[in-house]
């Protein structure tokens, strides 16, 4: 009872918060009100971003997810060994798959950063982030040009060309909203330095443009290099803090403006919108679960002609065929389903997200992308044959990664738990073991169900299939099992130590006053 009224509390403090945020926001809409005529006709106008970015989330969380299908519908025959093929894959498509999917999300989180500096839209700027998403949403089409033909540049200059008109209409954005200061921060709308945060914008803006550019001419005189600068775009806010780093050690410290530091900094703790994040992140896991039924209704319908010759006219002995296709789904779904909400429990209690805890994220929903592929290869190979011990190994490790980077997620947050994690799931809260059992237990399962597949080859399959089962009844008593163990620990290693958790309701009992007394 006392854990769900702490949780009900946290939940009321951040509704307070939601609600001191609308209220600074009335005053800030008050203070804008007080201008001049013609800047109050201007900001009429406008409107709430809160639509647009929660439509441009579900179609750039789509667009990122949607890249998987390539790889998922790479066709592998039965005499042909898995493990040459997925050496081919990771070379080509996986590699060109990852790449692309933190790219995008890249391009997300610059959306977001931009959002934070202009809070309010008119019909203008509507009309070109429309434009922005239409170009987003042409990757995947770019992406399956590299993937399918590795060695022919236009997929490369297709893509680097999107990637840099989104870049210069991104950069349209910032001027036409400087030039409208009542669309901006209030904090921006202060300042006296806004021409130094416009050109600051526009210089972050253009970065990754120029990589494109730069990525484009090197394709066509060494294409593996070309590569190499798309993938380096996605660490480049880290490359360019180490940078900034030795420079400051070689040549001291460069002073920065004062407000300089507020927006749009390289720094891994800068903080991101946590509702966009748990939107994109939401968007993809719906996404990966929807995708999971798409080959079922594609592939797994029978033909009425075939069921009526083969079968007898007999549907019930016709689908019992695609009976491994169906415990695939079912298991698929219930590993996307509980990965959701192993990530849904975690940001319950993260109160602040920050630029490095965003990069995590996104590696660990690139790997939720690819359980669409896992499926594919669980149930597409003969029993108990290598292809399929394969297939359930890779499978394995896409579920183990899905998970640890779950798991990086609140290690980080506990480096600056003050911050960044609600009271209950920090060291020595009274959730924080259940917490870390929770996100550890996905990874765990997975590892073992790999090296129990390499030791018990035959059984991969039911040992696979037997992990799905129990996960989900696992989570149900994990609190039971998290005391017993901890139980266990105390009862072996401390003996004559008191329980924490008991000293604490002891001196809570002792300090709570009786319901009639307060009356009183």
């Amino acid at each position: 009872m006392g854990d769900n009224d702490d949780i009900i509390e946290h939940h009321v403090e951040e509704e307070m918060e939601k609600k001191s945020g609308r209220s600074h926001a009335a005053s800030s809409s008050f203070l804008l009100e007080s201008v001049g005529p013609s800047d109050r006709e201007a900001h009429s106008g406008t409107q709430s971003s809160h639509r647009l970015l929660a439509y441009s989330d579900a179609l750039i969380s789509i667009i990122a997810t949607v890249m998987i299908l390539p790889v998922a519908h790479t066709k592998v025959e039965d005499n042909e060994e898995l493990r040459q093929s997925v050496q081919l894959l990771l070379t080509t498509k996986i590699a060109v798959y990852l790449m692309t999917f933190l790219i995008v999300s890249v391009a997300w989180a610059a959306h977001i950063r931009l959002f934070q500096v202009i809070v309010r839209i008119d019909d203008c700027l509507a009309l070109l982030n429309l434009a922005c998403m239409m170009l987003i949403t042409f990757l995947p089409y770019t992406f399956s040009l590299m993937a399918t033909f590795t060695e022919n540049v236009l997929g490369i200059l297709l893509f680097c060309g999107c990637v840099m008109v989104i870049g210069v209409i991104q950069s349209l954005i910032v001027l036409y909203a400087f030039s409208r200061p009542f669309l901006l921060n209030e904090q921006i709308q202060i300042s006296e330095n806004q021409n130094y945060y416009k050109h600051h914008i526009l210089q972050v803006i253009m970065r990754v443009p120029i990589m494109c550019f730069f990525a484009s001419i090197f394709s066509f005189i060494f294409f593996q290099l070309s590569y190499v600068l798309l993938a380096i775009i996605i660490f480049l806010p880290y490359i360019s803090q180490c940078l900034k780093w030795c420079r400051s050690k070689a040549i001291g410290q460069v002073e920065d403006t004062p407000d300089s530091m507020l927006f749009y900094t390289y720094l891994p703790n800068e903080p991101l919108s946590k509702d966009r994040v748990e939107a994109f992140s939401d968007g993809v896991y719906a996404i990966v679960a929807t995708l999971l039924i798409l080959d079922i209704c594609e592939d797994n319908v029978p033909d009425p002609t075939v069921v009526q010759k083969q079968f007898g006219g007999s549907l019930i002995a016709a689908l019992q065929v695609y009976g491994p296709e169906y415990l695939a789904y079912f298991g698929s779904f219930a590993t996307v389903g509980l990965l959701w909400f192993v990530h849904h429990s975690l940001f319950l209690h993260v109160t602040k997200t920050t630029r490095f805890m965003g990069l995590l994220n996104t590696f660990s929903l690139a790997f939720v992308g690819g359980l669409p592929l896992a499926y594919q290869l669980t149930h597409e190979f003969p029993r108990n044959s290598r292809n399929e011990l394969e297939a359930i190994q890779i499978s394995c490790v896409i579920v183990f990664f899905a998970g640890i980077f779950q798991l990086a997620i609140w290690v980080v947050a506990l480096y600056n738990q003050q911050e960044t994690l609600h009271p209950y799931v920090r060291y020595g809260g009274r959730e924080h073991e259940f917490m870390l059992a929770k996100l550890a237990l996905y990874p765990c399962v997975a590892l073992g169900t790999f090296f129990l597949t390499c030791i018990l080859s035959k059984f991969s399959a039911p040992i696979f299939h037997l992990m799905e089962i129990t996960v989900p009844f696992a989570f149900l008593v994990l609190r039971i099992l998290v005391r017993i163990g901890l139980a266990l620990l105390r009862l072996i290693f401390c003996p004559d130590r008191p329980d924490p958790r008991t000293v604490v309701e002891e001196e809570g009992d002792e300090t709570r006053v009786p319901f009639n007394a307060l009356v009183t």
